[in-house]
């Protein structure tokens, strides 16, 4: 499918750019131009002419914008951080739903944000039982956000997936700061999410809107693989996931980082045992210039 990115060339559209470009054919809508190469359109989701120019052609879209992010555990705010959050998580949003169904675009998959809750709380036992209750700007506005959604799907038939994410990571940051909680109390551990696992969350909600019409669900997408403090039962009801980040550290501290003189990541849960009863692990070797995946064996002894 051809796939709007909006907010594209920020954090987290960065990150997962390179897993959904082997999948589909990406488009950028961003004040600044992306890392990767993908097709780009200069402009801001507040902009309808910008929202046209950039939805134009596309099978779908995924908004990615976030400016001034909070946590949810304060009510300190600045008045750019108001602004800036009503522009984008409102009045942005709002525009892109509209203008995409006006062009017959009645799918896609929202960026929100764990913050949307009081994330003082250690238990979150569903996305319908949790409420909105975030002491931040951010999350008040990523809340509204949904309900913009859940308008749209409700008044002009739009499927949509919104993504309560939290903590996104590169690989590197998280496998850094997920060995340096290890055997911390639990009440400091945050739940990061891995670049992988966000990337097939989006991947999945993309093919998850194409069925059915007029339906808008929230899903917690969380690093917290033991569900600990999540339930994460509607992300693999709905999109067959769940993280597997933790496996890929486990495989590294097995059998170490690859010493190749490539850019080695570890294939989630991909473990054997050879012919001559030794541990072996499969790695995948990532190109900086076209991602293609080279699959090589590596056996420990």
């Amino acid at each position: 499918m051809k796939v709007l990115l909006v907010g594209g060339a920020g954090l987290v559209g960065t990150f997962v750019t390179p897993y959904l470009k082997q999948q589909h054919s990406l488009r950028v809508l961003d004040l600044h131009p992306p890392q990767h190469d993908v097709e780009y359109v200069h402009g801001s989701i507040t902009n309808s002419d910008d929202l046209k120019r950039s939805l134009d052609g596309v099978d779908t879209f995924i908004n990615m914008v976030m400016k001034s992010p909070q946590g949810g555990s304060s009510t300190d705010q600045t008045l750019t951080q108001i602004v800036e959050n009503y522009e984008v998580n409102t009045l942005g949003l709002h525009l892109l739903l509209w203008t995409a169904q006006s062009m017959g675009i009645t799918r896609g998959v929202h960026t929100s944000t764990m913050s949307v809750h009081y994330r003082e709380r250690t238990w979150y036992p569903a996305e319908e039982l949790v409420p909105l209750d975030t002491p931040s700007v951010y999350g008040l506005t990523k809340g509204f956000g949904e309900r913009i959604c859940e308008y749209f799907a409700r008044w002009f038939d739009m499927n949509l997936i919104a993504l309560r994410i939290t903590g996104p990571r590169t690989r590197e940051q998280f496998l850094a700061e997920r060995r340096s909680a290890l055997g911390q109390p639990a009440e400091h551990r945050l739940y990061w999410s891995d670049e992988e696992d966000l990337a097939r969350a989006y991947l999945a909600a993309i093919q998850a809107v194409q069925v059915g019409h007029g339906h808008f669900d929230a899903v917690f997408i969380a690093g917290d693989e033991a569900e600990a403090e999540h339930n994460l039962s509607k992300a693999r009801r709905l999109l067959d996931w769940e993280s597997r980040a933790p496996r890929n550290i486990w495989l590294i501290d097995q059998f170490g980082p690859c010493r190749c003189s490539r850019s080695c990541r570890p294939l989630p849960s991909t473990r054997s045992m050879s012919a001559d009863g030794m541990m072996s692990a499969q790695w995948v070797l990532m190109t900086s210039s076209d991602w293609r995946y080279v699959i090589a064996q590596r056996t420990t002894g």
